[in-house]
C-alpha cells in the first residue's frame, strides 16, 4: 500500500537531473528549508519596520505579530513546495478538512491533557490553589496554541516526516521527525535532556504517528494547539518551560519525574505513558492497514539511477 501512504511520486516523464536536484526527498527538504528562512526573515523585516509588537506593545499585538512569524513563514514555504515542485492537490491541508479535522484534533488534545492532568491529580500531584478569569487567553491561544500547532505541525510532520518517509520508510521518519521535535525544545526554560526525550517520544512519536494514519495536518494542528492551550490557560501549567497564565493557579508536588518539574506536566511520565499508549493504538491501526511505507533506500535510488 505504498502509494496509498505517500504523497508525492516523482513524474515518470521527468530527467534524471531534475529526479535527483528538485524531486528527490532531500533535494525537497533542501528547497523547503531555504523557502522558510527566507520568508521568516522577510516577515521580520517587516514586522521590524513597521514596528509591530515592539516591547511596550499590547499582549494582544504582540501575540498576533508571534502567530504572523511561526506560522505564515512555514505556511508559505510549504504551498509553494506543494504547488511549484511537487506539483500535486495539497490534501493534508485541504480546505474543506481545516475546521472539522482542526476540531476533532482540538477536542483529542483538550482530552488528552485532560486525562494526565487528572491522574496528577488522583496521584496528589497536582494542587488547584485558586481561580484567574482575567487570565490573557487569547494572546495565549494565538501564540502558544495557533502559532505553535500550525508552524511546528507543517515543519516536523508535513515537510520533514512526510518527505522522509517517502524517501526511507516510515519507521526513519517517525525516529527522525521526534528527534528534531524533540532537540527543538531544548532551549526552552528549564528543559533538561529528560524534558527534551520526553517530548520526543510522547508527542514527537504522537503526531507523527496521527499524520501517518489521517494523512491530515489541521488534526496534527488541533491536537497541537489544544494541548498547549488546556495545559497553559485552562490548568496553569508551564507550556514546554514557559510561565503560564491559567484560569486555574495550580501547583504540581512530589518527583521531578511524576509533576514533570519546572518544565511543565510535559516532562512527566504520566503524560508520556498516556501519549505513548495513544501512538500504540495508531501504530495497531496502521499496521492492520498495511499503511507503514518500508525502508529500502537502496532499491529506489537504484531505480532513481537506471531512469
Amino acid at each position: 500500500m505504498h502509494d496509498a501512504s505517500v504523497a508525492f511520486v516523482t513524474p515518470t516523464a521527468a530527467p534524471r537531473w531534475k529526479r535527483w536536484l528538485v524531486f528527490s526527498p532531500l533535494a525537497r527538504l533542501v528547497i523547503f528549508v531555504a523557502l522558510f528562512i527566507a520568508f521568516s526573515f522577510a516577515v521580520g523585516a517587516l514586522v521590524h519596520a513597521l514596528g509591530w509588537g515592539g516591547k511596550q506593545a499590547p499582549a494582544l499585538d504582540h501575540a498576533l505579530v508571534q502567530l504572523l512569524m511561526r506560522a505564515f513563514p512555514a505556511l508559505l514555504a510549504y504551498l509553494l513546495l506543494v504547488k511549484l515542485v511537487e506539483r500535486r492537490p495539497i490534501s493534508e491541508l485541504a480546505p474543506r478538512r481545516l475546521l472539522p479535522d482542526g476540531a476533532k484534533g482540538a477536542l483529542a488534545g483538550l482530552l488528552l491533557f485532560s486525562a494526565v492532568i487528572g491522574v496528577l491529580y488522583l496521584l496528589g500531584s497536582y494542587h488547584i490553589t485558586g481561580t484567574n478569569m482575567d487570565a490573557q487567553w487569547l494572546p495565549a491561544l494565538l501564540m502558544v496554541g495557533l502559532g505553535a500547532g500550525i508552524g511546528e505541525e507543517i515543519i516536523t510532520r508535513g515537510a520533514l516526516f512526510r518527505i522522509v518517509e517517502e524517501g526511507l520508510g516510515t519507521w526513519v521518519a517517525l525516529f527522525v521527525s521526534a528527534l528534531f521535535f524533540g532537540a527543538a525544545h531544548i532551549a526552552n526554560p528549564g528543559a533538561t535532556l529528560w524534558s527534551s526525550a520526553a517530548i520526543a517520544i510522547e508527542a514527537g512519536l504522537l503526531f507523527g504517528m496521527l499524520y501517518h494514519v489521517t494523512r491530515s495536518l489541521p488534526i496534527c494542528m488541533g491536537l497541537h494547539a489544544a494541548w498547549n492551550f488546556a495545559q497553559g490557560t485552562i490548568y496553569g501549567v508551564p507550556v514546554s518551560g514557559l510561565k503560564a497564565d491559567g484560569w486555574l493557579v495550580s501547583t504540581r508536588s512530589g518527583p521531578d519525574w511524576l509533576s514533570g518539574g519546572v518544565f511543565g506536566a510535559e516532562a512527566s511520565v504520566i503524560a508520556l505513558s498516556l501519549c505513548s499508549l495513544c501512538t500504540l493504538g495508531l501504530l495497531i491501526v496502521a499496521l492492520r492497514r498495511g499503511s507503514i511505507v518500508p525502508c529500502r533506500p537502496w532499491q529506489r535510488l537504484l531505480e532513481r539511477f537506471r531512469r
